[in-house]
Parts: structure tokens; sequence; C-alpha cells
């Protein structure tokens, strides 16, 4: 029987420990509480100190923590670090690290990186630079525990999530052969890059080489780094099938594991709490809505929403506008449709007038000017959502039974209109579809049903694909819908989501029920003590490749 390698030490990397962009925030602060239980305290997040002097709402610093370490650690050019506790489930340990003093390394960095793999830093731009010299200094912090701890006489794994991080795991490897590497790529930088450029990516994926590709999009330093660093780990993973394919393809290495993303129902109020923060969310929402347009929506009112990162292709948000259109045309509508676009966009403030009406609602019944937008933006004219609801003259009017609303800020609870967190908007919603393009995982959907909230999505999406892997299909029995997109049926995938979702609105309150009970069950299958054995297989086959090395 062949030996199991486990851990002692794990060390994950990411710019999004205590930092909140987007899904990987989600799958590392889900997570946590899983590796925890299994690795009490052997678990070490790193994430780039971009907080400063002000204090982090996901990060409680301590002196005691690892303080032998912090006393005697020898770290280079005066560069500093913070130990503390993600303010999350399982209150991982974590090491926030301040990189500023890197920055005149630069050139010397990508000059070895050059030298030692070939890595073309060249044509970088944009976010590259921060993100290499936070990778770096991660690096340089795991090198500096390695030798307090005396590590060759443990299995320690380092493991770096996404292109960001990239150089962190290739100077381990050299400094530090001893270390296990992980390298998990969420979503191959050229693939996004392909599908977001309008490009058909599923099609014609067979003909894609990733290298030329990357000179045709301008992302060559982006997509160096990454397929490198897929590469030269120990073990190389990715969060679905679709994009092992993507990886097999464009980077050139196929993924040794796959790594759904999973979720914890901690996340998720209690009965009594749950009924109170549904009718707080359903009473906000219906307050922008009436405050905007003048007229409060109907008591039964079927609230749906999409939300995510605005990529307005990729997560499928043209699509969902498109089917707005087509619901607001429908003589099946029959109850009135609100429908909530999350999506944060180039936000200026949150607007004035509408913050006045909020205060006064019931005294103005005459609509806002665009009143379909809760906060002005430095870029209107060219905002993609607003172009395309003024394009399809989509105007709130008050005897329309299709009302839609663009909520264009991040929601954490203090953007000056709906002053709820995300999960405390998406907790008072009836439905919600996310028609991606391009979404190796799909966190948004998960999220949804965990919440007993109906959702549906596409088989483009890992987690389409993974529904559609289980034996009860179809709404009724798991609470998702998934429907098939591909790179040439945007107007039927757009006609079966109106569809869908005025069937959805028709079901009475028995079958809502049973709908949202199902919805729940499916989530219960995607925790992570579910999925977390992916990662643990993943452990080994870096451990037992690292220990060739030893």
């Amino acid at each position: 029987m062949e030996k199991q390698f486990a851990p002692d030490y794990i060390f994950e990397v990411s710019w999004e420990v205590c930092n909140k962009v987007g899904g990987i925030y989600t799958v590392l602060s889900t997570k946590a509480k899983t590796l925890q239980k299994l690795y009490k305290d052997k678990i070490i997040f790193i994430g780039p100190d971009i907080w400063g002097n002000k204090p982090s709402p996901y990060f409680s610093r301590s002196k005691t923590l690892l303080k032998d370490w912090q006393r005697q650690a020898s770290l280079p050019q005066n560069m500093k670090v913070k130990v503390g506790r993600w303010n999350i489930p399982g209150r991982p340990i974590v090491i926030l690290v301040d990189y500023q003093s890197l920055y005149p390394y630069k050139n010397d960095l990508y000059g070895e990186m050059w030298n030692r793999y070939g890595v073309n830093s060249l044509p970088a731009y944009g976010d590259y630079d921060e993100s290499c010299i936070f990778a770096y200094a991660s690096a340089l912090v795991i090198e500096s525990f390695y030798k307090f701890i005396q590590g060759d006489k443990f299995n320690i794994v380092a493991h770096f999530n996404e292109w960001t991080t990239g150089m962190g795991l290739l100077h381990i490897k050299y400094t530090l052969p001893q270390v296990a590497t992980l390298f998990t790529t969420h979503a191959t930088s050229i693939g996004r890059s392909i599908a977001g450029n309008g490009k058909p990516l599923y099609d014609y994926l067979a003909g894609y080489n990733g290298d030329q590709m990357a000179e045709e999009l301008n992302i060559v330093s982006k997509h160096s780094l990454e397929k490198t660093a897929a590469i030269e780990a120990d073990c190389f993973t990715t969060v679905s099938e679709i994009t092992a394919k993507e990886c097999t393809q464009l980077l050139g290495r196929k993924p040794d594991v796959v790594t759904p993303n999973g979720f914890e129902q901690n996340f998720v109020p209690a009965e009594e709490e749950y009924k109170a923060k549904r009718k707080i969310a359903r009473k906000r929402l219906c307050d922008i809505v009436e405050a905007l347009t003048g007229k409060r929506p109907e008591k039964n009112a079927y609230l749906i929403a999409t939300s995510g990162r605005y990529e307005y292709k990729n997560k499928g948000i043209d699509l969902f506008i498109d089917a707005m259109k087509r619901i607001s045309q429908s003589s099946d509508s029959g109850r009135e449709i609100v429908a909530f676009i999350l999506v944060p966009a180039w936000v200026n403030q949150a607007r004035t007038d509408l913050q006045k009406r909020l205060e006064t609602l019931g005294f103005e019944s005459t609509p806002l000017r665009d009143p379909f937008i809760t906060h002005t933006l430095f870029n209107y004219d060219d905002d993609k959502v607003v172009n395309q609801i003024h394009f399809l003259n989509l105007n709130n009017k008050a005897d329309s039974q299709l009302k839609i609303i663009f909520i264009p800020s991040y929601l954490t609870g203090d953007d000056g209109i709906a002053n709820l967190s995300y999960y405390d908007l998406l907790i008072g919603l009836d439905a919600t579809a996310f028609p991606s393009y391009y979404e190796p995982w799909g966190y948004t959907p998960l999220e949804s049903i965990a919440f007993g909230i109906p959702t549906i999505t596409t088989d483009l999406s890992g987690f389409g694909q993974w529904i559609n892997s289980r034996k009860e299909q179809g709404v009724k029995q798991s609470g998702v819908k998934v429907l098939h997109r591909s790179d040439m049926n945007f107007v039927e995938v757009s006609e079966e989501l109106a569809d869908s979702l005025l069937a959805l609105s028709h079901c009475g309150k028995a079958q809502r029920e049973k709908i949202s009970q199902a919805a729940t069950n499916v989530s219960l299958e995607a925790e992570w003590k579910h999925f977390i054995i992916h990662y643990t297989k993943a452990f080994h086959i870096a451990l037992k490749k690292a220990s060739l090395r030893k």
C-alpha cells in the first residue's frame, strides 16, 4: 500500500487573504474552518497588508501568535509583517505582508525569473508588478519561517493561488526545494481574456495556442508567469473539469487534481433569524424600487437578481439584461418581477436624490431621473449595463410588469443606499440567475442555493457541470436549472432564461417551499467536509514529489 503523505505545515498564499475582491476570497474564507479542523494552527495564510495604519475588518492582530518567530524573524530589506487571525469561522493564523520595501529589487527579481525559468516580464503592465512583489515577499516569509522551525524535519506545503502568486512559488522551488509546492489556477488569465474579448473559447479550444493568444491579446507576462508556475509546481490543481481542459490546452499541463469549491452553512442564518433578515432585505429592496420609480412593488412581487464581478460577457450580464427585455414583453408575466443587477462598477457615490427619497418614502410618486440606477458612475456614458438598459428601453415605467435596478456598488453594508451586505440582500430574493459564458466554478449560484433560493446557471460553469453530474436534475428536484450554453446560442439561452424565470414566478407557495428545500439540500452536498478530500490528495501528490528531492 502506498505511503500517504500529510503536511505538518501548510502556507497558503493569495492576494485575497483578508482582502475581499472576488470568488477566491470566498474559496479561502469558507475552506479555512475545515482546514483548521484538520491541521489546527498549522495552516498559515499569507496575504497583502493593504491596510497600513488603518484597522482591517477582516483581521485581528496578535502580539502572542508566533511570537518567537516574530522576535527572531530575519526578513530582508526592512520588510514588515503583521501576525494575527482572520475574522472568519475557524479563525486561522494570518501573516499580512507589507511588500512596499521590495520594489527597488523588482528588476533583479525579474532578471532571476527570466534566467532560471524563462518568465518574460518585459511587456508587463497594470497589476503585474504589485502582484509579483507581493508574491516574492510571501516567499521570503515562508523562507524565514522554514529556517526558524528547522523545516527539513517537517512535511511542508506551500500553496499558491492564481498567477498573482506565481513568482512566490518559483522562488520557493529554487531556494527551498525541500518544500512541496502546490499551484491552483481558479481561471486561466488567457482563457478569461479570450472569452472576454468576444472570441469563441469552447468551439475552437483545441485550435488555440496559449502563447500565441497571449501575444495577440497583450497579456504575455501574466500568461508566461502562470504557465511556468503551473508546469514547475509539484502539484497543479484547478477548480472544475471545464477549466482543467482549458489548462491542458492553454498552459500545457493537465491538472493533477480537480479541487471543486465548497461552501459552509455557518454563513446562513438559522430559521428565526433567517425570516427576520429576509423581511428586512425585501423591505429594503422594495424601498429602493419605490424611491427610484415612484411606485412601490406589489406585495407578491417576484424579486430576482444576478451578481458577481463586472465581466459583462463572461458573467452573462449581457444575457441577463436581454432576458429581462423578453420578460417585459411577455404576455405570460401575470406577476410583477423586479430584477436587480448587483455588480460593482466604477462608482462615484450614492445618489443624493435617492437618499433623500428613501428618507421620505410615500411622499413622492414621480420617478427620479434614470430610475434604474442607485449610484452615480464616473463613466456613466460608457458603462455597458447602463447602455444596454437604455438601448432596450427598459425604462421602469409605473405600469411595467418588469422593473430593472442596477446597484453598482460593493455590498459591504455601507454603500449609502442598500446599506446591507451581499448575503443580507441575497436572503430577500425569490430567485437568482447567473447565465455565465466563462465561469471556472461559480460561487454565486452555490451561495444562492445555500440560502434556499433557487438559481439558474449554465453548463459552461464548473458548478453547473457539477449539478449535471448528479442524479436529480431540474429546478424542482435540485433548486437549480442548468441551461445549455455554447459559443453560438445566445438567443436560445436568453429565451430559455426568460421562460424559466417566468415559470418559477408562477409557482404557488407550497411548490416554492419545496424548491427552496431542494436547493438547501443540494447545497449541503457541496460543503467543504465533502470536498476537502481533493485537497488532501493534492497535498499528498506534492509532498511525495518533494520527498524524492529530499
